[in-house]
C-alpha cells in the first residue's frame, strides 16, 4: 500500500498529478487528463478495462496502452492504489482522502475487496523501518479471507452458484 505523499491537504489531486508529471519531465495531454478525471470519478475499486471505458466518455481518443502506460504513473504519484488479489488482472482505487492509510480485506469466495481504515499500521511499519535504519517507500496490508462455512451469505453464495450449475446443465 503507497502512502500519498505528493498530495499536500492544500492541492486538489490534479495539481498534485500535473506537478507530478512536470517533476518526471512527462507530458501533460489530454488523454492523461481524461484518465485522471475517469479515475477521480470511481468512489470504489475499478479495473484497467473499466477505466478505459469511462476516460473513452471523457476523450474517445484515449487507447488501451495509453491506459496501462498511466495508470503505474498514478500509482507511483500516490494518488491510485494498486490492489493485486492474485488474479490476471489488477484493482485500482483513487485516493480521495489523503490522510487516512487503508487495510484491504479480500473475499476469495466473490473478489469483493473491503477497504478497512488502519491507521496503526502505517505506524507500526514506520516505527519497525525506523529500528532498522530504513525509511518506509511503500506499505501494505491485505487480507485474503473466505465466507466462514456458517454464515448465511456463505450459504447464499453457495446456493447461487449450485443454481448457477443447474442451470447451465439444464441448458444442455
Amino acid at each position: 500500500m503507497t502512502t500519498p505523499t505528493a498530495q499536500t491537504d492544500k492541492e486538489d489531486p490534479w495539481t498534485t498529478f500535473r506537478d507530478f508529471l512536470s517533476s518526471r519531465g512527462l507530458r501533460i495531454t489530454n488523454q492523461r487528463h481524461a484518465i485522471f478525471e475517469a479515475a477521480y470519478e470511481y468512489q470504489q475499486h475499478f479495473t484497467a478495462e473499466e477505466l478505459l471505458d469511462r476516460a473513452r466518455e471523457i476523450d474517445s481518443t484515449v487507447s488501451r496502452a495509453t491506459i496501462y502506460r498511466t495508470l503505474p504513473i498514478l500509482v507511483e504519484s500516490g494518488l491510485i492504489r494498486e490492489v493485486d488479489i492474485g488474479k490476471d488482472y489488477k484493482y485500482y482505487m483513487a485516493h480521495h482522502s489523503a490522510d487516512n492509510f487503508k487495510a484491504q480485506v479480500i473475499c476469495m469466495d466473490d473478489d469483493r475487496i473491503y477497504e478497512i481504515d488502519a491507521p496503526f499500521m502505517e505506524w507500526y511499519g514506520k516505527a519497525v523501518a525506523a529500528k532498522l535504519g530504513l525509511e518506509v517507500v511503500s506499505q501494505r496490508l491485505q487480507v485474503q479471507a473466505k465466507h466462514r462455512k456458517d454464515s448465511a451469505l456463505s450459504q447464499a453464495v453457495e446456493d447461487a452458484r449450485k443454481n448457477a450449475l443447474t442451470s447451465g446443465a439444464n441448458k444442455a
